[in-house]
């Protein structure tokens, strides 16, 4: 009786295929609205000479064009090219940072035709996220979802600019199931990275889709059936050598919004620093049963030392949740902030344990954007030791961490700080006779301070320390 009832309740498949094709019209129509397309320009040098195009005109007759079409103009066609998608109505503009590039200029078009210069408020490049900033003060903000939620099979739908081809402003559509998750972006070596993992989408956080994502849809948004944004899609991984008709998308998770919320304020993004070389177990260790990755090397001096993580470890969980490689246990680490607090389940001679760190502060390569920096101190401002050196930089130079101090990364010319004598690369242990571990630390010991303050500096390579006054100015 029961299953009779349902099936009479159950629409037809052809009405359910219209129910189905109505929803996907109306996600697309109001996520549409949140979709720009981004023209970006090479700034031209002088004497920089211009080619206009010869085009037959409707009667068959030559036009020779009057002047090069501008940026915002309807005419201009970019060479390149990419995606956006609103985050405020202010006119914040969320893109990927892999399609921004040095000496360029930067234009947008909304759905309504208009056209607006753009220029970088804040990039990271650990994310490969960047947010643009417009004159405009009534866009229509997309609604985040989550990205971590998602399961294979699920319907996406996504939005973008491909080929320059939405450059009115009219994104274009295309849609397909969540493929997979947790993938990982090919590297890129090159001289100054051998290893080509310039970003934290290199050790497994893709998300998967068949939906069509080609050139210039980078920057733009995968929804779902609902309309809310859950990741941002990608051209980067079918460009570094991926089979193109795979498309790629940034999840839309607790990382993400960290990251753009920090991108809103104009602040650098900062990531958490463990200080561990982790390598995949062997063959026959994950045959005879063990799960995890062993720690080859602590550095010297890094919280991971501090707090009691040894060489040999394995570490099986972070925060709970199962490592299955290296790549895994840089990527659980990696999307936590500064000074978090992780917990690292251990087997260490047969025994599990679980050691606590607090974190440090990771050197992320790559050209930052940071339009809000912290205030100087006195013209001075003071950084973690984890991030002012490149790991790899420090272990060649059997350099070791140090976490009982900071680092002045800069002095202001003429400051009291530089007339006090501090200089880039001096640490700070102590401010008066109070020890100062982290910028945090040191900002808390200075506030407030109207008169003269005392610094211990240290150089590196000297034991000896200095008492150093800095005046107010």
């Amino acid at each position: 009786m029961w299953a009779g009832f349902a099936a009479a309740q159950a629409p037809s498949p052809p009405s359910a295929v219209a129910a189905l094709e109505e929803a996907l019209v109306d996600v697309v129509a109001e996520a549409s609205r949140s979709v720009v397309a981004i023209s970006q320009v090479r700034k031209r040098t002088p004497g920089e000479s211009l080619n206009f195009e010869i085009r037959p005109g409707p009667l068959g007759m030559p036009i020779v064009p009057q002047r090069m079409p501008g940026p915002e103009d309807a005419d201009f066609i970019p060479i390149e090219y990419a995606t956006g998608v609103v985050v405020d109505r202010l006119g914040l503009i969320l893109t990927a940072y892999h399609v921004l590039e040095a000496d360029s200029e930067y234009f947008v078009t909304t759905c309504e035709h208009k056209r607006y210069r753009a220029w970088i408020k804040a990039a990271d490049p650990r994310s490969d996220l960047a947010l643009l900033a417009i004159d405009a003060n009534n866009l229509a903000p997309i609604p985040l979802g989550d990205g971590a939620a998602l399961r294979r099979g699920q319907f996406v739908i996504a939005l973008g600019n491909p080929y320059a081809i939405a450059r009115d402003g009219q994104a274009s559509a295309s849609w397909g199931i969540v493929a997979n998750l947790n993938r990982k972006a090919a590297p890129l070596p090159d001289e100054e990275d051998s290893v080509g993992k310039t970003t934290l989408h290199h050790f497994g956080t893709l998300i998967q889709t068949d939906a069509k994502l080609n050139l210039g849809t980078s920057g733009g948004a995968l929804v779902d059936l609902e309309g809310k944004m859950v990741g941002l899609t990608t051209s980067l991984a079918a460009v570094a050598g991926y089979e193109t008709a795979a498309g790629y998308a940034y999840p839309v998770d607790g990382t993400f919004r960290r990251v753009v919320d920090t991108l809103k304020r104009g602040r650098e993004v900062e990531y958490g620093f463990l200080g561990v070389q982790p390598v995949n177990l062997s063959a026959a260790e994950i045959l005879a049963g063990k799960t995890g990755i062993r720690v080859r090397h602590v550095e010297p001096g890094s919280r991971a030392e501090k707090f009691g993580v040894l060489p040999d470890d394995l570490v099986t969980a972070v925060d709970g949740k199962p490592i299955h490689d290296a790549d895994g246990l840089v990527r659980e680490v990696g999307k936590l902030p500064v000074e978090a607090k992780v917990r690292l389940s251990i087997v260490r001679e047969g025994k599990e344990q679980v050691i606590e760190v607090a974190l440090s502060k990771f050197p992320v390569r790559g050209n930052k954007v940071v339009t809000s920096p912290k205030p100087a101190w006195r013209g001075m401002q003071v950084e973690y030791t984890t991030a002012a050196v490149d790991p790899e930089v420090r272990r060649a130079a059997g350099m070791r961490f140090f976490d009982d101090r900071v680092v002045v990364t800069e002095v202001e010319a003429n400051s009291p700080a530089w007339k006090a004598g501090v200089r880039p690369g001096n640490f700070i242990t102590h401010v008066d006779r109070q020890a100062v571990r982290t910028p945090r630390e040191f900002t808390s010991a200075v506030a407030n301070r109207n008169g003269d303050v005392r610094l211990r500096v240290a150089v590196f390579g000297q034991k000896e320390q200095a008492d150093v006054v800095v005046p107010k100015s």
